[in-house]
């Protein structure tokens, strides 16, 4: 093995030895604790230490890496305690994440460090945001995010490699390629000849190095990031190595042949660097006992610390980030459209945040699908303005990258169902990260939803159920422009990730006061549109025009209307005065029936308001369809059409 060290001092050499020791020691620690019982599981990085340490040596202690659950060596290097490293491989809650989380799904904002979820892949989308961060500061630094040659074959790998190209961002994509997926080779992962050829498809620049050889990936990353910076071009590396252990210690190691585990063992980054210092006669042969005395001492301390209790309140408290105060509305009122309304809430708050980035398809000149974003571009430019490539989760996570770099981002979804395809980055890392690491997530997701319009299976869903199962999401759903206005000024000043649900059917058929000046309503509040004494109903979105379109064809009813406007966090303490104030309860959305939202909210009256009630909770939903596209299909379809049943039914209860 050839070992280049151009521009690299003694004493950097003996450093980087000492950086390349260090996670091997640690692991071998950590796997005698394992069979002792000390820790429940370990994945194991022993013979690709030389890629994570190289990679992070060659970057600024700024310069943010998204690794891997065998990058034990990116978080030893920048210097992360291993006392409370391992707090968090214990699950104790004075590790990164409060017992939260395992092994390296947390971030460090002290060490820019972005870890990983389970999923493999959301990480490099992440890089994409926070890339373009740095683009648009001139900051000259990279970011850095490592795959598998398993998690290759995601979809997020095409998604983030084909928006850092199309933008042009600085990132250095590094796959370590270890032979194996769990148990599956690479000959079942992937029928190019090497990785690095796929580099080609996106236009930009590929590498392929010897991944146990640390100074090659020391200057293969730093080559790259010349490269990303001067070029203004992402690059992908695929650093060459193997897996010596299982994919965890449970996977054991029997599929893989015994001639292959030994070419590899020869081929040790440590052993191999050994030598090489050896020759040079800068090998520290004291080095390796005073480490392993540190790291000893590092895990007692750790074992004698007494882990805090369970705090509930500690726990729901943590589920959000703290939103700003409501802003009260002065000055004029003019009538706009709903339409108009959130329009006027994009042009507001983009002058309100300059941190503001607005990402969607077709958003820029065309003004999106809708036309809601017309003349922005013109306004604020392309840099806060971008049309996207079709790529809704790489766009997502971008907006996740966004917010660790303290900028703000709307998403716009064409149609509430393409979210779908999104659907990874929101549940499992939008919604989550503030709960595991105390990240915020000011991503703000709107999704022009609902039927009514034509538009047949795949543009006429009103999809906010797949959303209120999620802690960690806020879901908005507004019925006036008025509420459109004021509730997506506040999605936008949030700290939080919202799912921000426009009903397409209103955007130019329901027009309403709305003040001029900028204005926020509290996420969480319901809003009393009629109160009444016969029958309750609860609902949001269309419903509320079709309850009060009802209420006016029967006015020998005396109905109390409540537009719940948010789903998450849902406004209990209105609900229950609904229930209240009648005693009968309907429940109208536009949302199939079965798993709908409508049986949360029945499911908590019963449980909690039943001695209030004189009648079954119950609900008027649409039917357990797809959403068809012919006319007479579609309005038989919609809950509208059995509104006047459903109320009939509970009156006479």
């Amino acid at each position: 093995m050839y070992f280049d060290r151009t521009h690299i001092s003694d004493d950097e050499l003996r450093a980087f030895y000492k950086a390349l020791l260090y996670p091997r020691l640690v692991e071998e620690k950590m796997l005698l604790l394992l069979r002792q019982g000390k820790v429940s599981k370990w994945f194991s990085g022993i013979g690709q230490e030389a890629i994570a340490v190289g990679a992070t040596l060659a970057l600024d202690e700024d310069e943010w890496i998204l690794p891997l659950h065998r990058n034990l060596g990116v978080f030893t290097t920048r210097q992360m305690p291993l006392q409370q490293l391992f707090h968090q491989w214990q699950g104790s809650s004075l590790g990164y994440t409060k017992g939260r989380e395992r092994s390296f799904h947390f971030g460090s904002r002290q060490h820019h460090i972005l870890g990983m979820i389970s999923h493999l892949g959301p990480q490099l989308s992440v890089a994409d945001g926070i890339a373009m961060a740095l683009q648009m500061e001139g900051e000259g630094k990279v970011a850095l995010a490592f795959t598998g040659e398993g998690g290759t074959s995601e979809g997020e790998f095409h998604e983030a490699l084909n928006v850092a190209a199309v933008w042009g961002l600085p990132v250095v994509f590094l796959v370590e390629n270890n032979g194996y997926g769990l148990s599956t080779p690479v000959t079942e992962q992937f029928r190019c000849d090497q990785l690095v050829d796929k580099a080609a498809g996106y236009g930009i620049r590929g590498m392929r190095i010897d991944g146990n050889n640390i100074l090659e990936v020391y200057h293969a990353v730093q080559e790259a990031k010349r490269h990303a910076l001067q070029e203004k071009q992402p690059v992908l590396i695929e650093a060459v190595t193997f897996r010596m252990r299982g994919h965890e210690e449970a996977s054991g190691i029997k599929y893989v042949p015994p001639a292959l585990l030994d070419y590899w063992a020869q081929r040790d980054p440590i052993l191999h660097f050994e030598q090489f210092l050896q020759y040079l006669n800068l090998l520290d042969a004291s080095l390796r006992e005073s480490l392993k005395q540190e790291i000893d001492q590092d895990i007692q301390a750790a074992l004698q610390e007494q882990v805090p209790a369970f705090n509930l309140d500690e726990e729901l408290a943590d589920i959000y980030a703290p939103a700003p105060a409501p802003v009260a509305p002065t000055g004029a009122v003019s009538e706009k459209r709903f339409i108009n309304a959130i329009a006027d809430a994009l042009h507001q708050a983009m002058d309100l945040h300059p941190e503001l980035i607005l990402m969607g398809q077709d958003i820029a000149e065309y003004g999106g699908a809708f036309k809601i974003t017309e003349g922005l571009v013109a306004l604020y430019g392309k840099e806060r303005v971008r049309n996207t490539p079709l790529c809704e989760s790489a766009i997502i996570g971008a907006g996740l990258g966004l917010s660790v770099m303290g900028y703000r981002s709307m998403v716009e979804m064409q149609f509430a169902d393409f979210v779908s395809c999104g659907f990874n980055q929101i549940v499992n890392n939008l919604a989550k990260i503030h709960y595991r690491w105390g990240q915020n997530a000011n991503v703000v997701v709107r999704l022009p939803a609902g039927g009514g319009v034509g538009a047949g299976p795949f543009h006429s869903q009103t999809n906010e159920a797949w959303f209120t199962h999620t802690p960690g999401l806020k879901v908005v759903y507004p019925a006036t422009p008025e509420d459109a206005k004021g509730l997506l000024l506040a999605a936008l000043a949030d700290p939080n990730p919202v799912l921000f649900f426009e009903h397409k059917a209103l955007y130019r058929s329901i027009s309403g006061p709305v003040p001029d000046a900028p204005y926020t309503i509290e996420i969480g509040k319901a809003k009393v549109v009629m109160e009444g004494d016969d029958l309750s109903i609860i609902t949001y979105g269309a419903g509320v025009h079709w309850a009060l379109e009802y209420a006016l064809q029967h006015p020998e009813l005396s109905l109390h209307i409540l537009d719940l406007r948010s789903l998450q966090p849902l406004d209990y303490s209105a609900i229950r005065e609904a229930v209240l104030s009648t005693g009968k309860v309907l429940i109208l959305h536009e949302a199939s029936l079965t798993g709908g939202f409508g049986g949360e909210i029945a499911a908590w009256i019963s449980e909690h308001c039943f001695q209030l009630l004189d009648a079954p909770v119950m609900r008027c939903a649409s039917l357990d369809t797809p959403v068809p596209f012919a006319a007479e299909l579609e309005a038989h379809f919609q809950a509208k059409s059995r509104l006047h049943e459903s109320v009939q039914r509970l009156v006479q209860y």
